[in-house]
């Protein structure tokens, strides 16, 4: 008997959740009658599963995801709760799913105290459409249709490379203008948001919470001077706890630190949020189109959603975002304490900015790709820095766990003491 394709992926889901007992799926174990074929994907699967190999995963995005949730996800493959369907398969105006995106949003409010004044969406794009979203809703002269002949301004403050990119969409919208910046100093630290100076014609200020690429972070907020405050919190986004009432707006691909690629999750305040249609504005780029419709216009990333529905109950678990800052800042100080005393490696931005999240440095331009090699071999993925800047980066987001960090940690060590033994020796 011939097993289709979608049966071969259903035997091979079959035995991942066989060879995992703890979990408790409905997913029944592969019948005896399914045939030579079948068997064989089964027991093929099995040797597989034998043979993995743990890895920790320091990718920036797509990024690691909490090994509970993936077996949870793991066992309602197939069956989501008794409904006979996959979530990848259910239509998206369904019930099911439909509680599904809704208990999302609930545990996203409770887990980070969402006032009811803001609108959650979940849209798609990553943050690289919200560069243009946010200046066509939000600066006056697109969002009034521009009949006025008014045209819209905003003030950005430019800390790596994801807020300049931002000011670059912003300005083919409205007057944008970079209020202040480090790019004399290569990112390697952010303004002194003590001196900055906001336009009092400014639609709204914006800012990268954490620069990904670069890896800075803002610790402080600049005073808007009552200008809304956008804030691009992709990398950083439910690290810590946040003050969402201090914002206007604030977008987190979440592909970094709250799920799988395919959603951006959008808050925004309901006064900003333009009424009626916005003129030569497309339809799906506007905000009211998605709040209107409880972000269901269009067919959503649902499978993205529901894994970011379980990622807020994993967080929940952990504490809250209050447990999840107090574990981010122990696994940082792990690897930042290393870099600190290191005589090999060193770190690429100043003590009181760095990143949380993602630490970049360098073992010097001719070790750094023999290190990525060596790190690759004993099972540490993705610590190559950016095209864009090179050098080495780990981004310890909030599922990586301590261990992982450590195991990097103790393999530093042995490359530095490796290799300073080579140097000495030559």
């Amino acid at each position: 008997m011939r097993i289709p394709q979608w049966g071969l992926l259903a035997v091979a889901l079959g035995a991942v959740v066989e060879m995992l007992p703890q979990l408790r799926g409905t997913i029944a174990p592969v019948p005896l009658h399914a045939g030579d074929e079948a068997c064989d994907a089964f027991e093929d699967v099995r040797r597989r599963i034998g043979a993995m190999t743990k890895v920790y995963n320091f990718s920036a995005g797509p990024a690691v995801l909490p090994e509970a949730v993936l077996q949870e996800a793991a066992a309602e493959m197939l069956d989501y709760q008794g409904c006979g369907m996959s979530v990848m398969e259910m239509s998206h105006r369904s019930s099911a799913f439909k509680g599904i995106i809704d208990q999302a949003e609930k545990d996203l409010r409770d887990l980070v105290g969402i006032p009811e004044n803001y609108r959650v969406l979940f849209l798609q794009g990553g943050g690289s459409t919200q560069f243009a979203m946010v200046p066509m809703n939000l600066m006056r002269g697109i969002a009034v249709g521009g009949a006025d002949g008014s045209v819209g301004h905003a003030d950005y403050i430019v800390t790596g490379t994801w807020s300049k990119k931002a000011l670059a969409e912003a300005q083919r919208f409205g007057d944008a203008r970079c209020i202040a910046t480090s790019v004399d100093t290569n990112f390697d630290r952010v303004p002194d948001m003590a001196n900055i100076q906001v336009n009092a014609d400014a639609d709204y200020v914006y800012i990268c919470m954490n620069e990904t690429v670069n890896g800075n972070v803002l610790r402080e907020l600049p005073d808007t001077q009552g200008k809304p405050l956008v804030a691009d919190m992709s990398s950083c986004f439910l690290s810590e706890p946040i003050d969402v009432e201090r914002y206007g707006l604030i977008f987190a691909g979440a592909q970094k630190n709250v799920g799988p690629a395919g959603v951006t999750i959008v808050i925004v305040r309901e006064d900003l949020i333009p009424e009626g249609d916005l003129p030569g504005v497309p339809t799906m780029m506007q905000y009211r189109t998605h709040a209107d419709a409880g972000s269901l216009y269009n067919t959503p990333p649902c499978y993205a959603i529901y894994i970011c529905g379980k990622v807020f109950k994993w967080l929940k678990s952990q504490g809250g975002l209050a447990g999840m800052q107090k574990t981010n800042q122990d696994k940082a100080a792990l690897l930042y304490d290393y870099l600190d005393k290191s005589n090999l490696f060193r770190g690429f931005v100043r003590p009181q900015d760095r990143s949380l999240m993602n630490v970049t440095f360098t073992a010097g331009d001719e070790l750094d790709a023999a290190f990525v090699a060596e790190a690759k071999a004993r099972g540490f993925e993705n610590l190559k820095g950016h095209r864009s800047v090179g050098g080495l980066r780990a981004s310890i987001y909030n599922a990586m766990p301590v261990e992982g960090v450590q195991a990097l940690v103790e393999f530093m060590r042995e490359f530095e003491a490796h290799h300073s033994c080579s140097s000495q020796s030559i």
